[in-house]
């Protein structure tokens, strides 16, 4: 999958709550480039030492990444070692509690509009077999089924014969309203997924239980 895991978005967000973290986080968010802790502390006024200690822990919690840069206007040798600068981390971090990923289902939604626009495909065709390539595509770092569940946010569950349960949907609140849409794009998302993991054939079967996700997994033929 494309985000971080849920409790390391979970972690990053948390991290956010100590005033001084997010005041410096804020100042290099802000910034035109990466900044330097000697930069960020003359700014804050905050002593070098614990400015140092929250933009290293913002980089552990993956809100910030770092880069060495020489200093400015100084080159070859006797210049100096590369200073450690700061930058915000390329994309958005977001969590939920549960899980939730309404971004995916809008950006399977984008590229099937944008398939049938272009080909004349009925949407009732082109949002699952855009479902069905994203799926596929997610699955490829995902070490087995299983794990590119858990990545998913689905929260798989055995159920003692081989097969999963899936208590949480990611789409929730689109599939209360719009199940057939939803449903539909879910189940091929999954198949997707299955279908570059498992060589067991089409595990993804409807599911009727409360309070659980459209789909469940079943065991292998």
């Amino acid at each position: 999958m494309n985000r971080l895991p849920w409790a390391s978005r979970m972690a990053a967000l948390a991290s956010l709550g100590d005033e001084k973290r997010r005041q410096l986080f804020e100042l290099v968010a802000s910034s035109a480039g990466a900044v330097g802790r000697d930069e960020v502390a003359q700014a804050t006024g905050l002593p070098r030492s614990t400015v140092s200690f929250h933009l290293d822990r913002l980089v552990q919690d993956g809100l910030l990444a770092v880069e060495f840069h020489k200093p400015p206007g100084k080159t070859g040798p006797g210049s100096g070692r590369p200073a450690k600068m700061y930058r915000p981390v390329a994309g958005e971090i977001g969590a939920s509690v549960p899980d939730r990923n309404y971004d995916l289902a809008g950006e399977l939604m984008a590229a099937a509009i944008e398939r049938s626009s272009a080909a004349g495909e009925p949407i009732a065709d082109a949002l699952p077999a855009e479902a069905y390539r994203k799926g596929s595509a997610a699955a490829e770092a995902a070490e087995s089924l299983e794990d590119f569940l858990v990545q998913a946010g689905y929260r798989p569950e055995p159920d003692g014969d081989g097969g999963f349960l899936l208590p949480n949907c990611p789409f929730h609140r689109l599939s209360d309203r719009y199940p057939g849409v939803v449903c539909t794009m879910n189940g091929a998302f999954l198949r997707g997924a299955a279908a570059r993991l498992d060589a067991a054939g089409d595990r993804v079967a409807a599911a009727d239980l409360p309070g659980h996700c459209c789909a469940r997994i079943t065991p292998p033929d």
